[in-house]
């Protein structure tokens, strides 16, 4: 039997901490045993999860000799865990524990440099906080998790379920994992990233920037077959101070700023239209509803039709 270790730490996320406990409790064997025993640890016996307070049976001594730990996330993601947390995390690391993190749990665990030079994720509304606060750390925001071997991190709340059942199927086994997968009424696998989930915004433009007119021109003409040379024209600039004033201005060139905005536009088009994939590609500038599929599933993850049946 494996046991995990699921670290509460303050402000802790109820559902984070509850989905560990709730998917390795329901795990069963196929002669009927329980694969996993939890433990519940704290750094203190009670612990703020905003609408209550936990108790947690067991300490930081509970993390010796698991062999998994489980960081939930947290309200408070920049605050660092103590000292004695982080040497805790860093000492069962050092003992081979594999240790994985559920959405905003990433912070802590970074916290500890365990994530330094490794591929990991968060959930994608902190992914750019993650980054900044964490140069040295590979920050993927499109999957649902990273699995490093022995260190493995994940995106929101539902993908902390994803996470679960893959270290589940790693443990025991597809078909147990399949059948821990169905308990959960949930696929073993999703299909495509958290970048599905993504709200594709615009970068923002200062307040009475010069572009502000050319953006909402290339807002209400995506159904044109635009280059970058009608751009400029409408802009009435060279291409190159064209790229060179969007780069500034919005992080991003003209064309690729133009593609996430049809593309936010074709979303729209699925969630509230029943039209033809075909009519959208069209309606969002889209040359062939072949390269509208190839962009949206390059953007989201996902094929449109997948997207449709998902959000619509």
């Amino acid at each position: 039997m494996h046991t995990v270790a699921v670290l509460a730490l303050d402000q802790v996320i109820p559902f984070d901490l509850a989905t560990p406990i709730e998917v390795f409790t329901r795990t069963r064997l196929p002669d009927g045993r329980p694969g996993y025993q939890i433990r519940v640890c704290a750094e203190r016996p009670e612990v703020d999860a905003g609408a209550f307070t936990l108790r947690a049976p067991w300490g930081l001594d509970g993390l010796r000799g698991a062999d998994t730990i489980i960081v939930p996330g947290t309200a408070s993601p920049l605050v660092p865990p103590s000292a004695d947390v982080r040497g805790a995390l860093r000492a069962a690391a050092a003992g081979g524990t594999r240790i994985a993190s559920i959405c905003s749990g990433t912070f802590p665990l970074a916290a500890t440099g365990l994530l330094d030079g490794l591929r990991a994720t968060t959930h994608w509304v902190a992914a750019g906080r993650l980054a900044a606060a964490h140069p040295d750390i590979d920050v993927d925001p499109d999957v649902l998790y990273v699995d490093n071997g022995q260190i493995l991190t994940s995106a929101g709340a539902a993908a902390g379920l994803d996470l679960c059942l893959h270290m589940i199927r790693r443990d025991y086994g597809s078909a147990v994992a399949a059948d821990a997968a169905r308990l959960s009424v949930m696929p073993l696998e999703r299909e495509g990233g958290q970048a599905q989930f993504v709200v594709h915004d615009h970068a923002p433009t200062p307040q009475g920037s010069a572009l502000e007119p050319l953006l909402a021109w290339l807002e209400g003409n995506l159904a044109r077959d635009l280059s970058l040379a009608d751009i400029a024209a409408q802009a009435g600039t060279s291409t190159r101070t064209l790229i060179r004033r969007f780069r500034e201005q919005t992080g991003t060139t003209p064309l690729q700023w133009l593609h996430r905005a049809r593309v936010r536009r074709a979303q729209h088009l699925l969630e509230t239209t029943d039209h033809p994939v075909e009519r959208i590609a069209a309606q969002v500038g889209f040359g062939s509803p072949t390269a509208f599929r190839d962009r949206f599933k390059k953007t989201t993850g996902v094929s449109p039709h997948s997207y449709r049946r998902a959000f619509s």
